[in-house]
């Protein structure tokens, strides 16, 4: 963040005019001091006030192998320079190794991994219960392989009305994460964990399982990285289903004192191999510029972001990851917040049909 700062204020002039979290974006708007570049934010909470511009066409085209990847109705606003996978199911090879256990291809496989683990006293899967985005990633996970494996476009028929969250296949899907809760996957004060102690955990081998963000393949010591792997979570219809984000760089107001540069700065902050090699090595991220060797970027990685790799560059069914895309499948302005809030009520509330119809109301209102 500090080079980002640093090469901005040096190389545009607009000091003090570079947000680089959601959050702060919105309070800065809220205090009538929209940035001139933005980073890690969700453009649908800006676009319907006309807050941002949109990359022309033929440099998207020019340069990304996806440079549809962030188009919302057509027009990106995020350049597609990466990708993540949001979940995956990072495991413990030891932990599976002690207990003779098999990476599971299917939900009945799974559970059994899920009971065996918890009978012999190993916490099961990890959460970063506390964090509210964390804590959504298995309900995210498994909407996307169940739901979004079966209909790539759900999320599509969700704004036309032809589907709706109390459909049965969202309640069965909804109600995998139940089980999971029911049959002790989860440590019981998991919603009283934070994001870098559930790091820490699983790191130190206090959970066996961990769905999460490729990114935490950066927080894998290298010395250590032979001692885990990764997996899909198993998916009602068969076969592997990538929950697939294609993420990116750098966001331009549209009212800055200077479109122009600021876009210039975004453009070259987005197709600097420099940047690309340190999110390789410290974010898991996936480079998706056109006509860009891998090795080109010169990044050292671990056989774990190897394998994860694969799942991005071999044959594998990629679809959005449910509530985590900034294209034409990203939910209405707002409700990833509440769908995260769910996430945590459904931790406790038994009531899937209720939380979920609750959920359908929130949308309609937010969408019309």
């Amino acid at each position: 963040m500090k080079r980002a700062r640093t090469l901005f204020a040096t190389a545009v002039g607009l000091a003090a005019a570079l947000s680089l979290t959601a959050k702060y974006a919105k309070q800065l708007q809220a205090s009538g001091q929209f940035p001139d570049v933005l980073s890690s934010i969700t453009p649908n909470d800006f676009i319907g006030a006309g807050l941002l511009q949109p990359y022309d066409r033929t440099w998207l085209d020019d340069h990304f192998t996806d440079p549809d990847g962030n188009a919302i109705k057509g027009r990106s606003y995020i350049p597609p320079t990466n990708a993540q996978i949001i979940p995956m199911i990072f495991y413990n090879k030891k932990i599976f190794a002690a207990h003779h256990l098999e990476v599971p291809t299917t939900w009945d496989q799974f559970m059994t991994v899920v009971r065996t683990l918890g009978k012999a006293g190993v916490t099961p899967l990890q959460m970063a219960g506390a964090e509210p985005w964390a804590a959504a990633y298995p309900l995210s996970g498994l909407i996307t392989a169940d739901v979004l494996g079966e209909n790539p476009d759900w999320v599509k028929d969700r704004y036309a009305g032809t589907v709706k969250f109390t459909d049965a296949d969202v309640v069965a899907a909804v109600s995998k994460y139940r089980e999971l809760v029911t049959a002790g996957g989860f440590d019981k004060g998991a919603l009283g964990v934070n994001y870098n102690d559930a790091n820490t955990q699983f790191l130190a081998g206090k959970s066996a399982m961990y769905p999460m963000g490729s990114w935490l393949i950066g927080l894998i010591p290298p010395a250590g990285a032979a001692d885990f792997g990764t997996f899909l979570l198993p998916s009602a219809g068969g076969g592997a289903v990538v929950p697939f984000t294609t993420g990116g760089t750098t966001s331009v107001s549209a009212k800055s004192a200077d479109v122009p540069k600021a876009m210039d700065f975004a453009k070259a902050w987005s197709l600097s191999r420099t940047n690309l090699k340190t999110l390789i090595e410290t974010d898991g991220a996936f480079p998706m510029l056109k006509d860009v060797p891998f090795d080109s970027f010169g990044a050292k990685v671990t056989p774990v972001y190897t394998e994860a790799y694969a799942y991005v560059t071999g044959g594998a069914r990629k679809v959005s990851a449910f509530g985590e895309v900034n294209n034409d499948d990203a939910l209405p302005a707002g409700l990833v917040d509440q769908f995260n809030a769910m996430a945590q009520k459904l931790f406790t509330d038994s009531d899937v049909k209720g939380q979920l119809a609750a959920f359908d109301a929130a949308w309609d209102k937010a969408a019309n």
